[in-house]
């Protein structure tokens, strides 16, 4: 199975979109289970259900990350480079979604203060198209972390 079905799977099974992306990637993140989940808990709904930049791109992000970032944080180089692939994924998931915000991914016209989750029923996967960005986030990091 491809860390992005995964990704699609986890979401789909309750994990909100941030975590589902990076717990995809688990194994490569040398994190617990609990420890990824926590870690990635906060970004979904696009931060904390604020619907700003959508979680499943945040999980992206962390992955890549995780994966390319310096320890030292006075090496501007590796800065510089994590930064330009960031902004490489980034573009990649904007150009085949639209946008890298949640509310304009979901056609929200406002921002979201109502921190309370929505339940997971079919009417819900009906109607958001979280579980495909989720995998199309994790796609794009899987091809870079190849």
């Amino acid at each position: 199975m491809s860390n992005a079905d995964k990704a699609k799977e986890l979401f789909e099974s309750g994990c909100n979109c941030c975590q589902a992306v990076f717990c995809a990637f688990r194994e490569q993140t040398n994190l617990s289970e609990e420890d990824a989940l926590r870690l990635s808990a906060g970004f979904g709904g696009g931060m904390g259900r604020m619907r700003e930049v959508c979680g499943a791109v945040s999980g992206m992000i962390m992955v890549l990350s995780n994966k390319f970032a310096s320890t030292d944080p006075n090496d501007h180089a590796k800065k510089k480079e994590l930064y330009a692939l960031i902004q490489k994924a980034a573009g990649e998931f904007k150009e085949e979604n639209g946008s890298i915000i949640c509310r304009e991914l979901l056609g929200l016209s406002e921002k979201s203060s109502d921190p309370n989750p929505e339940a997971r029923t079919k009417e819900y996967y009906k109607k958001r198209p979280c579980s495909e960005l989720v995998h199309c986030a994790a796609e794009i990091a899987e091809k870079y972390c190849k």
